[in-house]
């Protein structure tokens, strides 16, 4: 199931509340374009500053509108073991295709303490799961150990790779058979070369058939058509990145006149000078 191109959705915000209007045409822009499967509630949709109440809605919405067309791998993790059962277990009753649980951060659970609390999930919500391992967002990552060690929980499937490393890919499949998903855009076909099915996109948001186009090529064996999309996108994947995700993408979503240039603090609109290069990125590109 985990193979293609995933997006990352952000949750656009009006008035200070999610604008369930903009969400909804954001999934029929992305099913429309050849986007794979949907991620709702992940770090790029800003689940750290929505309330628990509100990530089960927007789960919820996703479900309903994508109605099967596509899987919804909802984002569920949280640094509390309680609260990421809790969140998982409801992305199931919702009727999600599986959940993105991220690795704890700020608590920094020993390798033990990681397996631990993805154990625990996977017992109390009949799923498939995701891991995700993005040192830079929680202090510490998951080591190829653990993966495999966790492979072998039955409803454990599949890993976004989000630690900028080919050898980190490299390791965890030569040591089990969990799928990989790349969780770096920039690096998206250098994981594929070693294995990866497809990543879980941040520039999906904006140019989601080129990035569907990159993964498929390569699934297809059509390596020059990969390769080129690859070396075509790379400023466009960088500048989402020129800014803490996903302050520029959610900008460059505005640009395009889908969402408003809306986010909760701490997050806050981009320094003028980086909106400025940001905004020639995307005139080059037509975005604009």
């Amino acid at each position: 199931m985990f193979k293609g191109s995933y997006v990352a959705l952000v949750t656009p915000f009006k008035d200070g509340k999610i604008d369930e209007k903009a969400f909804r045409r954001l999934i029929e822009f992305h099913i429309d374009n050849g986007t794979d499967g949907l991620v709702p509630c992940g770090c790029t949709g800003e689940a750290a500053t929505l309330t628990m109440q509100e990530q089960k809605h927007l789960i919820k919405i996703a479900v309903e509108v994508s109605a099967r067309r596509v899987p919804v791998v909802a984002g569920t993790g949280s640094n509390s073991t309680q609260e990421a059962v809790e969140l998982t277990s409801s992305a199931k009753k919702a009727g999600c295709d599986g959940a993105l649980v991220i690795t704890p951060y700020y608590n920094k659970p020993t390798p033990e303490g990681q397996y631990r609390h993805y154990a625990e999930i996977a017992k109390k919500a009949d799923i498939p799961i995701m891991l995700y391992n993005v040192p830079s967002r929680t202090g510490i990552s998951l080591l190829p150990s653990t993966v495999a060690r966790l492979s072998k929980i039955d409803n454990i499937v599949a890993i976004k790779e989000a630690a900028g490393s080919v050898q980190q890919v490299t390791d965890i499949l030569s040591l089990c058979d969990i799928t990989v998903m790349s969780g770096d855009d920039a690096l998206t076909l250098p994981f594929m070369s070693v294995g990866a099915t497809g990543v879980v996109s941040v520039v999906a948001n904006i140019i989601p058939g080129k990035v569907h186009d990159l993964v498929q090529a390569h699934l297809d064996g059509k390596e020059d058509d990969s390769r080129r999309i690859h070396y075509e996108i790379q400023d466009l994947c960088r500048a989402m990145f020129m800014e803490t995700n996903p302050i520029p993408v959610k900008t460059s979503l505005s640009m395009m006149g889908m969402v408003e240039e809306k986010w909760r603090l701490p997050l806050c609109e981009m320094a003028p000078e980086n909106r400025e290069k940001l905004r020639q990125v995307m005139e080059r590109y037509k975005l604009v």
